[in-house]
This record gives C-alpha cells, sequence and structure tokens, in this order.
C-alpha cells in the first residue's frame, strides 16, 4: 500500500439458506461501492447462506459457481473482494474467507478459532495458517468474527506486514461495545486500517446489530453503519499511517525477548 486506499462494507441482513438472494444483494451493494470508486470491497462472514447448520455441506458446493461470480464482478467492477463462504474440503467442513483481485482468487484464509460458545466447533474445522496477502490494494491481514478476540493473530499480521485488517463477521446482539472496542484496539495497538463487515437483521434466534466499521491507524471511526442493510465508504491514507507509526514508536519498542513464547 505506497498509496491512498478507498475501502467499502457492504452490510446486509443474510437470508438463511437463500443462496440466491444473498448474492444479488452482495452484487447490488458492490456495484453502489464501484460507483464511487472504491478499490476494496468487504462482505460479511458467511455471507451466501449465513450459519444454516443443517444444510452447510450443500450449500457449500455452490461456493465454487459464487467463486466464479466473484471473479467477474472484481474485473468488470475493478475491486478487489474479501468475504466468507462456507467450504466444503471431501468430507470436512471451513468457514474460509476468498480474496479475489483482477479476476483470480489470490488467497483464502479458514477461520482459525471456532466460537465453540454457539457450536461452531461441532459442524466446522479450523484452520491452520495465518494469512497476509499482496493485493492491488495492499497487503491485507485475514480474520474472521470471533478471531477478533485473539490479539496474537493481529499482531502476527502486522509484523508480516499487513496494512489493512479485512475482517467478515456475524456478531450477534447483545455484545455490539465487544465488537466496537476490539475493533479499535486491533486498529490502535497495530497502527493499522481496519474493514469489518458485519451482518444485521434477524437470523433465527439471533438478531444482528450490524455496526459495521471503517478505522484508521490511528483508531479513529472514519465511517459506521447503523442497523439496517447499507454500504459504508472511506479513505485510508497512507501519508497519516506512516506518519502516526513515526510519532509512537510501538513496534520499535517492543521487547519479545522479555515476552517469551506465551503458554
Amino acid at each position: 500500500m505506497k498509496q491512498d486506499v478507498t475501502a467499502g462494507v457492504v452490510q446486509f441482513n443474510i437470508k438463511l439458506g437463500d443462496i440466491d438472494t444473498n448474492i444479488a444483494t452482495a452484487a447490488e451493494g458492490l456495484r453502489r461501492l464501484a460507483a464511487q470508486n472504491v478499490q476494496l470491497a468487504i462482505l460479511p462472514e458467511m455471507w451466501s447462506c449465513g450459519y444454516d447448520y443443517r444444510n452447510l455441506a450443500h450449500l457449500a458446493e455452490e461456493t465454487p459457481r459464487i467463486l466464479e461470480m466473484l471473479k467477474d464482478l472484481s474485473t468488470e467492477l475493478n475491486l478487489v473482494i474479501v468475504g466468507s463462504l462456507p467450504e466444503k474440503d471431501n468430507a470436512t467442513l471451513y468457514n474460509t474467507l476468498y480474496v479475489a483481485d483482477e479476476g483470480s482468487i489470490v488467497d483464502s484464509y479458514r477461520k482459525l478459532h471456532m466460537f465453540s460458545t454457539m457450536g461452531e466447533d461441532r459442524f466446522l474445522s479450523p484452520g491452520n495458517r495465518v494469512c497476509v496477502v499482496p493485493t492491488s490494494a495492499g497487503r491485507l491481514g485475514l480474520a474472521i468474527c470471533y478471531d477478533l478476540r485473539f490479539p496474537e493473530l493481529f499482531r502476527k499480521m502486522a509484523l508480516e506486514g499487513a496494512e489493512i485488517l479485512c475482517i467478515p463477521a456475524e456478531w450477534p446482539k447483545p455484545r455490539q461495545e465487544h465488537w466496537r472496542t476490539l475493533l479499535r484496539a486491533r486498529a490502535i495497538e497495530n497502527q493499522i486500517f481496519v474493514a469489518a463487515a458485519n451482518c444485521c437483521g434477524i437470523q433465527g434466534k439471533l438478531d444482528f446489530f450490524g455496526m459495521s466499521m471503517l478505522i484508521s491507524a490511528r483508531g479513529d471511526v472514519l465511517a459506521e453503519a447503523g442497523e439496517t442493510n447499507t454500504e459504508l465508504v472511506a479513505t485510508f491514507s497512507h501519508e497519516e499511517m506512516i506518519k502516526y507509526r513515526s510519532q509512537i514508536l510501538s513496534f520499535r519498542d517492543r521487547r519479545p525477548e522479555i515476552y517469551g513464547t506465551l503458554p
């Protein structure tokens, strides 16, 4: 990221198990972002179908078709598109974040931390690698929802050169303040931009509050959504990030020889 990047978020009410409706909603949002000269667009977690656990294996079979659509849209709209979809690898299911750039899927990240409180670990398997991917919009650090509660992951991505953290989520009420606080903390402690896309509305018994956010490397909220379908747009200033890092030397002043390996 050697220049400013205009980032956008598509926030919407994911219709449980209704792939075609969700695709249409996402595509419309992406087109509206492209009309505002956005370069990087983030979709919510499991945006094609939501957590329709009983049918997830079947729904994951549609993911290759959806990825072809994302590749086409990334070329047509000149967008880097980031979003989480169910992935089926033989008999194993993953919650996988894909990055489409210039007509290709340039990388993917399987969610590392399973949210056992909601039984995610009974249906999905965790990934096993950290992912920082170079794109035409800069070096992206990839994480999904519950990952946000594990700061070690984000520090590792920052040390590996991530410039923008992309975080799709399905983060429900009543934990709105955790969401907002943790997103800003990840930006502030790593002096890095954050683009976070939450869903909104009702899915089954869960009520999602939206509140998607675009956050500067100083931790300032540049744009924040309410609780309904919307798009957000903000520009990440490369000069501001470099200037802030030169003022507060968090990375130079680290003492990793003291911290050691955490148990």
